[in-house]
């Protein structure tokens, strides 16, 4: 593996010595992880550190899969529609995406905080989902599930417990979150996500799919060998998003407390909206040890509690956490999937929590 390598980009004043330690933690972290590729890009106070290795150029402009990491974004969109009125987090989600249709009594009491909390009851994956995608599991066991089939699925589906009894993670839920959301605002998901949350945020070089090859980063087997770009079929809203390490400063930083809205009137989205993805909600794990916001895993820590969001697709892996009392925001990515063994999430975690 390349060593790494950093770039700074001032955009504060801060103390030398805190900035060299900053560093120093950053190049400690890259060194731990072997990937074909990998970035680690920190804000504190406004001020950013770039730290790359595997050959990653510094200032790297690639955008990176970030699987279950774009639920976040969805969890913004939600909040942003509901601090402008036009929805509410009560809603029936089977009322909107389908007015009228005849549902089981406990799917129609599921409503859109039900979907993105993960306490909806539904299974992490519709159950006629896995003999499809069985044959294309290693490459692309989503592209064959379009969007009408995960509304088709969900229209049918008996939840498991009654919404908002238990936490169960679901890639399900917050995809037909997406596709109910889409119903209820008359707006395709793309177009809605850009209009309300990518676009008032400058997020430019984000995207919900593969777009240019040589502006995507390319995931890796473990064995080194390239995958094909994710498609996520009709799961867009629980994965679809790629994003530069730039982007996804800027979308970290403007959940940090104060940054949403400036000196500008109005913000979009408002800071309301940040104000409520931020607001721990409900406890989970082990012995209900750690808290749940309306799209973040919130963990405590030294300097604050930690909110942040992991994700992985076949060959990539993401981490997206900001410690709101410090205004610490940090993003970080890598080109290879390894279960188990691999210490990228655990590295970047304790980075976060412990270190900064």
């Amino acid at each position: 593996m390349t060593a790494p390598q950093d770039v700074r980009l001032a955009q504060a004043a801060p103390s030398s010595g805190d900035e060299g330690e900053r560093a120093r933690l950053l190049a400690e972290a890259a060194r731990t992880i072997d990937a074909p590729g990998l970035v680690i890009a920190l804000s504190h106070r406004g001020h950013r550190t770039f730290r790359s290795g595997g050959g990653v150029p510094p200032g790297d402009p690639l955008r990176y899969e970030l699987g279950s990491a774009s639920k976040p974004f969805t969890g913004l969109l939600l909040a942003t529609l509901v601090a402008d009125g036009r929805l509410r987090y009560e809603d029936s989600a089977a009322e909107l995406l389908a007015p009228g249709h005849p549902v089981h009594p406990a799917l129609r009491a599921i409503t859109l905080r039900h979907l993105i909390t993960h306490t909806s009851g539904l299974p992490a994956l519709p159950a006629d989902f896995y003999p499809q995608a069985l044959p294309r599991w290693s490459t692309a066991p989503y592209s064959r599930y379009p969007a009408d089939r995960v509304v088709r699925a969900f229209l049918r589906a008996r939840p498991r417990h009654h919404p908002g009894t238990r936490w169960h993670y679901s890639n399900f839920a917050v995809s037909v979150l997406g596709h109910t959301l889409a119903a209820a605002t008359g707006t395709p998901w793309e177009a809605l996500l850009q209009q309300e949350v990518l676009g008032p945020l400058g997020l430019a070089g984000t995207r919900l799919g593969p777009g240019d090859p040589c502006g995507d980063a390319v995931g890796h087997r473990r064995d080194g060998s390239p995958l094909p770009a994710l498609d996520t079929g009709g799961f867009t809203a629980a994965g679809a998003v790629r994003a530069t390490p730039q982007d996804l400063l800027t979308f970290l930083e403007a959940h940090l407390p104060g940054a949403a809205g400036g000196a500008a009137a109005p913000a979009r989205p408002p800071a309301a909206a940040f104000a409520d993805v931020r607001r721990p909600l409900l406890r989970r794990g082990l012995r209900h040890a750690h808290t749940h916001t309306l799209t973040w895993f919130r963990h405590p820590s030294p300097r604050g509690p930690v909110c942040f969001h992991a994700g992985a697709t076949l060959g990539q892996q993401m981490f997206l956490g900001f410690r709101p009392d410090t205004g610490t925001a940090l993003a970080a990515m890598c080109t290879r999937r390894v279960h188990r063994t691999d210490p990228f999430v655990t590295t970047v975690h304790e980075l976060l929590t412990e270190k900064l």
